[in-house]
This record gives C-alpha cells, sequence and structure tokens, in this order.
C-alpha cells in the first residue's frame, strides 16, 4: 500500500511538472556553488519532479570538477532543451562557443534565475575583441548582472563573513506567488551593495544586516535595508520576453534555511509559469546529506 501510494506521488508531481527540464550552472570560486546547486537540482528532481542537469567548471587536464577553472563549462548545449537556466557564476570567461549557448538561451525569452555572484557573472580579460565581451561585468554595459538579471557587483554591504542577512519580506509583496510560505530567511551571506535596480525590478525580499552570524544577531542601525531578491523581465534581441528572478543571497550555508530553500523553489516554479502550483506547505526538504564546506576564493 504504501508502496502504491508513493508511486502514485511519483506519478502525480511528473504529471504537475510536466516533464521540464531544468539546467543549473555552478561555476563560482568562493560560496561553493558546486556543493549548493546540486543540492537545489536534488530538491527540484526528487520532491518536485523536475529533470534536472547540473554543469559545473571542470578542469581541462583533469576533467575534475575544479572552481579555480575559469573558462570551461562543458554541456551547455543542454540549454538549448532547457525550460529554466539556474545560473550561480563568478567572472567565468567562457570560450566563444560556450559563451554563445547561455547567450541564445538568454535571448530565448525562457526564464533565469540568478544567485548570489550571478551579479558579476562574466568578465572579459584575455579576449576583448569577443562578441560577448559587452557582458563582461567590467564593460560600460556593467555586464549580464546589470543588463540581465538587474544588477551588476558593486560592494559589499554588511561585513563579509561577519554580518549576516534577515530577510525581510516587502511590504505589499508578501501575497506573489514566490513568497507563498516563505516564512524566517536568514543565512550567512552578507548583503550585496545596490545602486539601483535596472529596467523594471520589483524588491520582493529585502535585507536586513545583522551584527554577527547568527540567526539572533541583532541588526546593524547604522546599514538600511537594501533588495536580496528581486523579480523583473528581460527581452532579448529575439524579443522575446524572459521572466527573471534575482537574489545576492547564495552563501553555501544559505541553503540549510528552509526559508531561503522554499523561496529558490517557488522562484523556479514561477520562473516557468508554474505560478499556480505553488503550494505553501510543499517539501522542500533537503534530498540526502548536505554538509557543506567552508567558503573562501579558491
Amino acid at each position: 500500500m504504501l508502496l502504491y501510494r508513493a508511486i502514485l506521488i511519483a506519478v502525480l508531481i511528473g504529471i504537475v511538472c510536466d516533464g521540464k527540464n531544468i539546467v543549473l550552472i555552478a561555476g563560482d570560486q568562493e560560496y561553493r556553488s558546486e556543493e549548493s546547486i546540486p543540492a537545489l537540482a536534488k530538491i527540484l528532481e526528487i520532491r518536485h519532479g523536475f529533470h534536472c542537469t547540473v554543469l559545473y567548471s571542470i578542469n581541462r587536464k583533469t576533467g575534475a570538477i575544479d572552481p579555480s577553472t575559469m573558462d570551461n563549462i562543458p554541456g551547455l548545449d543542454a540549454l538549448r532543451r532547457a525550460d529554466l537556466m539556474v545560473l550561480f557564476t563568478r567572472y567565468l570567461e567562457l570560450p566563444d562557443d560556450q559563451m554563445k549557448e547561455i547567450v541564445d538561451y538568454t535571448n530565448s525569452g525562457r526564464p533565469i534565475v540568478g544567485l548570489r555572484t550571478a551579479t558579476h557573472a562574466f568578465n572579459y580579460a584575455k579576449h576583448l575583441d569577443s562578441p560577448y565581451a559587452k557582458y563582461g561585468a567590467q564593460s560600460k554595459d556593467e555586464g549580464y548582472g546589470r543588463q540581465v538579471l538587474g544588477e551588476t557587483w558593486i560592494a559589499h554591504y554588511g561585513a563579509h563573513q561577519k554580518e549576516s542577512t534577515r530577510g525581510v519580506i516587502v511590504a505589499g509583496m508578501q501575497d506573489h506567488p514566490i513568497l507563498r510560505g516563505v516564512r524566517d530567511i536568514w543565512g550567512e551571506s552578507d548583503v550585496y551593495e545596490i545602486t539601483s535596480l535596472s529596467g523594471d525590478s520589483q524588491p520582493l525580499v529585502m535585507g536586513r544586516v545583522l551584527l554577527g552570524m547568527d540567526p539572533s544577531s541583532l541588526p546593524d542601525p547604522g546599514k538600511k535595508l537594501t533588495p536580496v531578491a528581486w523579480i523583473k523581465t528581460y527581452t532579448g534581441e529575439t524579443e522575446k520576453t524572459a521572466r527573471v528572478f534575482m537574489t545576492t543571497m547564495g552563501h553555501v550555508m544559505d541553503f540549510k534555511n528552509d526559508g531561503f530553500r522554499r523561496l529558490m523553489v517557488n522562484a523556479c516554479y514561477w520562473a516557468m509559469g508554474m505560478e499556480k502550483q505553488i503550494s505553501a506547505g510543499s517539501n522542500v526538504d533537503l534530498a540526502g546529506e548536505f554538509n557543506p564546506s567552508p567558503i573562501g576564493m579558491r
């Protein structure tokens, strides 16, 4: 009987998710996206029935996952069949054939979810003649982050690794589908500085800077609330408009927080136009062991 129920639940989840394909890209050198992104993929696949493909920075010589490799993410052709791209990269300078897959997807009108260092996802220092150099964070156009996701890299606002983040839902946005069932957002991420969000960006969650690295830490009285999660649209070269969700949270330890995990899962549903299927009580538990490594540059 229990086996029958498990099979029935799995079938129903599959029907709800309609065979949607999510491609998640892990390529940062500091926040352990190579650990957090597969953990998110497991939740989306095992708990929610999506088909997930995780792509990593790969060392060309060893073939191993290597966050310090900044010019090689094989398998990006998977984006041609994707219904959603989840991007967590930092200052990558990919070869043109790989970058083309990301840019083609970005221009297709299909949705994008970005985390933390996706504000400065790419950087061009060696190949300034590349047709994709405009997506580098140091370009005059402020790169992929500002053009597509709403903001580029500015600075740490909360003290890095000393001040954590308490998420505060924006007044009037509490009924947004992405926030359905989201409670108690906290993470070890420090709040990023924001200038002004580009395009039609709408903040959903503001970050309150806390004086310590514990959920009970007191707020920093000298620092104002700053957006840490927002939605917007992006219309690329094909003139097709995509839904975009961006959060500047994403420290690997943030994924231990139920509120942050639910925010991310709900954002994936919303981005794909599946907001009616977001349940406040859906399962966002980690699937399997999750023992993240300390963050730090590699």
